[in-house]
């Protein structure tokens, strides 16, 4: 009877180790669930600025799909390289997004000496919306149309100027890109910020910009700034009736600036999808495309490999005007 009593218990506890053996191998080969706690979404740029707004637009949205808050972490500074730096060296498990901005990706690495490489250390994970740039010129200079504006410049060369928002911003290299294009010889004049360079234009000490829209269009409705083309590769939503420089004889010319999600290198792409899917989700919601559109920006969806295909496809034009022009950051 002993014998019989010992011989069950030792099948018993086989059997004990044979369920937790057999449960332990479950758990080590499937995934945990995706997102377990709060994702920090890290930007380049401070509170109140156009990616502190695309952030908080879109970070709420995505609680209803993910089921966990959205963190904005504001790391402003180096043109957005901090944020950036910031991400290549987190853990690549998903919780911490890159809200990147599109010369911080495809410009500046030509611009500033950087730790990381935005190919090898980032992965994209979905494009967020554009925003377009328009053409406006002082109402003293006498153009009213692009090709009356090309015909003074080369008329007249250098003696117009034209305001950026700083060297290496993004107004600066769209202006250059255009010049190269376009053939035109005007000269460049920094500006602290989108602001004090729209601010030198009215007050008439430039007469050229390449300046977002929103910023610009009440200046151009109120007669203050005249418009000549935008710069997208279609018209803008919020300004149909101002044509393409693409329309107006320079086809191929498109240039926008744009917002992404990018992770560190070597997220799991099972993570990097279900971002993905929840941010696609979120930018459909007809409220969300509204409070881009009054921000000037259009939703314009790509996936992780067009996204990165825009990315490698920029930084090859930008590297190719930083190079021609001899832009320097100081």
């Amino acid at each position: 009877m002993t014998h019989h009593l010992s011989v069950y218990r030792v099948l018993a506890v086989a059997g004990v180790l044979a369920i937790n053996s057999f449960g332990a191998a479950v758990g080590a080969t499937s995934p945990s669930a995706f997102p377990e706690r709060p994702i920090r979404v890290v930007l380049g740029f401070p509170p109140g600025g156009g990616s502190d707004a695309v952030a908080r637009i879109i970070s709420p949205k995505l609680y209803e799909d993910l089921g966990q808050q959205m963190v904005v972490d504001n790391r402003p500074g180096a043109g957005g390289n901090i944020a950036t730096e910031i991400v290549t060296q987190a853990n690549p498990d998903g919780y911490t997004v890159l809200l990147g901005f599109s010369t911080t990706l495809t410009a500046n690495p030509m611009l500033y000496k950087l730790k990381y490489d935005v190919a090898r250390d980032l992965q994209p994970v979905i494009n967020l919306v554009e925003g377009q740039y328009v053409l406006v010129l002082h109402p003293s200079v006498p153009a009213k149309s692009l090709k009356e504006f090309i015909d003074l410049a080369k008329a007249k060369p250098g003696t117009l100027n034209y305001a950026s928002s700083g060297i290496g911003s993004a107004s600066h290299l769209v202006t250059e890109l255009f010049k190269a294009r376009t053939g035109v010889n005007i000269v460049h004049v920094a500006y602290k910020g989108g602001g004090p360079a729209t601010t030198a234009q009215l007050g008439g000490e430039v007469e050229v910009q390449f300046a977002s829209l929103p910023s610009s269009i009440p200046y151009v409705k109120a007669g203050k700034l005249r418009a000549l083309a935008v710069s997208g590769p279609k018209r803008a939503a919020t300004a149909p009736d101002i044509r393409t420089i693409a329309e107006l004889g320079f086809p191929g010319f498109e240039m926008s600036s744009w917002y992404g999600l990018l992770v560190p290198a070597k997220t799991p792409s099972r993570i990097v999808n279900i971002l993905y899917e929840a941010v696609r989700k979120a930018l459909q919601l007809a409220d969300v495309r509204e409070q881009y559109l009054r921000l000037g920006l259009e939703i314009a969806v790509k996936d992780p490999k067009q996204f990165a295909a825009q990315i490698k496809a920029e930084t090859k034009i930008w590297a190719k005007v930083i190079e021609t022009t001899g832009i320097q950051v100081r």
